[in-house]
């Protein structure tokens, strides 16, 4: 039988172990990531790894946007966000237009951010 990762298990257990807000700051903490590694990626012209970085980056904002309740005003408000976000990205894809990329890791630091203000507060 084969060992597991140490790290492999602790992300692991970290992700069954969390709460839904907590599980919601890891996904844009991981969207943050990959928009940063896709940007990297772009500037050293590895455009496979821009590639991945990317979709992996609108995955989670996929993600985001299908655990929306439309039910709620704030989320009929984030759902065209999201969307504008996920389009800007397919958009940077294609032109490597390291701008966008930026723009977008910008808002999802934002959504971020304000996430992480409304669970302190909900403390």
């Amino acid at each position: 039988m084969a060992m597991k990762n140490p790290y492999q298990t602790y992300q692991q257990n970290a992700v069954t172990t969390s709460s839904p807000q907590e599980l919601t700051l890891m996904l844009y903490n991981g969207c943050i990531k990959f928009i940063r590694l896709a940007a990297m990626a772009m500037e050293k012209k590895n455009i496979e790894a821009k590639n991945m970085n990317i979709i992996k980056a609108q995955n989670i904002l996929q993600e985001l946007r299908s655990s929306l309740n439309m039910e709620i005003e704030l989320s009929s408000s984030l759902d065209p966000l999201y969307e504008y976000m996920i389009s800007e990205l397919v958009s940077a894809n294609i032109a490597n237009d390291l701008g966008k990329l930026k723009e977008i890791e910008g808002l999802a630091e934002d959504f971020r951010n304000t996430w992480k203000e409304a669970m302190e507060q909900m403390k």
